[in-house]
């Protein structure tokens, strides 16, 4: 994690994401850096080369919303980047050292049982599994981290077979993550997590040092199920305003599609094996 100077670190990184002439800028001359030079984000966002220097540095460490807003669009932030931008400008109060464990109400896991022809997980702050359904527990099923959909992504043998487009959802992966932890510098086992995948996974080290933020919201996502083959369905990520943090994820196939037969499949064959009810993940993914 970016502990001493996060903002600083947030800063370098998405400059050096940035384009001379995406920003307008002649890109005549031989460039010692990648993307823009701090004199240039400086110039576009209309302050001084020394203060900019000085936030980069962590010297500086209370600029005014105006210079967030306007540090933004010299460094071409879309409106996640932006709030990431602010939390990181003007942090809350530290978090407790020891978080609570992350349950799943009662109510909420009711409600995943009787939903039999649509997957559906709880994900924590870390995008561990903390809940399914049996549809759920079903789709992730068969793989060395099918509780911890970060590690499954990065660590796990079949990732890249388990998700077609495994270079998409690699980066959403990361953004997600970073969304979900927020500034995440006083949770120890997010600073373990994010550790332990940068010296395992060198594509996890190359993707969250970009410092990019995509909150999970809706997409369409592409499965190879090693029981039904191959698998197009849609998600929507909801918010539990019972439990922040928590978001639940909903799947579902078109109407007629392939996928749906191939789902109903999956529902078919998941209750021939007596999975019938949503279980809460394993204690080592919570």
């Amino acid at each position: 994690m970016d502990a001493v100077n996060p903002l600083g670190e947030y800063l370098r990184a998405r400059r050096a994401l940035v384009r001379p002439e995406d920003a307008g800028l002649p890109t005549t001359g031989r460039r010692r850096v990648a993307g823009l030079r701090r004199e240039e984000v400086a110039a576009l966002a209309g302050v001084s080369a020394d203060y900019y220097v000085r936030l980069e540095q962590g010297r500086e460490r209370n600029p005014s919303a105006q210079v967030v807003d306007a540090l933004a669009g010299a460094l071409r932030l879309d409106r996640e980047a932006l709030e990431h931008l602010h939390r990181l400008a003007y942090p809350g109060p530290a978090p407790s050292r020891s978080p609570r464990p992350e349950r799943v109400g009662p109510t909420l896991l009711r409600m995943m049982e009787d939903w039999h022809r649509t997957p559906a997980v709880v994900l924590g702050r870390r995008l561990t599994v903390l809940a399914h359904n049996s549809l759920g527990r079903a789709l992730f099923a068969g793989h060395t981290y099918s509780g911890d959909l970060v590690r499954l992504v990065f660590l796990d043998p079949d990732a890249r077979e388990f998700y077609p487009d495994w270079e998409r959802v690699a980066a959403n992966t990361v953004g997600g993550l970073r969304s979900a932890a927020g500034t995440g510098q006083d949770d120890p086992e997010l600073v373990r997590t994010v550790g332990e995948l940068s010296l395992k996974s060198p594509d996890f080290r190359r993707l969250w040092a970009r410092h990019d933020i995509r909150q999970k919201t809706h997409e369409t996502k592409r499965f190879r199920h090693p029981l039904v083959g191959d698998l197009t369905l849609d998600y929507e990520s909801l918010t539990v305003n019972s439990a922040p943090g928590q978001q639940l994820v909903v799947y579902r196939a078109g109407a007629g599609s392939p996928s749906e037969e191939a789902l109903a499949l999956l529902g078919s064959l998941t209750a021939t094996a007596g999975a019938s009810a949503p279980d809460t993940a394993p204690a080592g993914h919570q």
